[in-house]
């Protein structure tokens, strides 16, 4: 399968790293929520069937994070995108 890097172009999968679920915020203040909430924030992820922004990043090569669009039923990667940027709409 090749991945398509937003600064090196398509690449074998390879050279690549899952990061988990994109676009997930950090707490504001993180001293102020309880367990279960912090909890809630480190463990717990949406897992849906079909189109998911996930987070990447090429580790054999600039070593860059960016966000991929990859519809988790066919496992093909439809869009990617540099952290940052909105989501393309797929």
């Amino acid at each position: 399968m090749l991945i398509e890097c937003p600064w090196c172009g398509p690449r074998d999968e390879t050279e690549f790293h899952y990061g988990g679920q994109a676009h997930v915020s950090y707490p504001d203040d993180p001293s102020v929520l309880t367990d279960e909430q912090w909890a809630r924030y480190l463990f717990y992820r949406d897992n849906p069937q079909g189109r998911f922004a996930e987070r990447w990043c090429h580790g054999s090569a600039c070593r860059r994070w960016f966000n991929a669009v990859r519809d988790t039923r066919t496992h093909q990667i439809v869009a990617t995108y540099r952290t940052g940027e909105s989501a393309p709409v797929t």
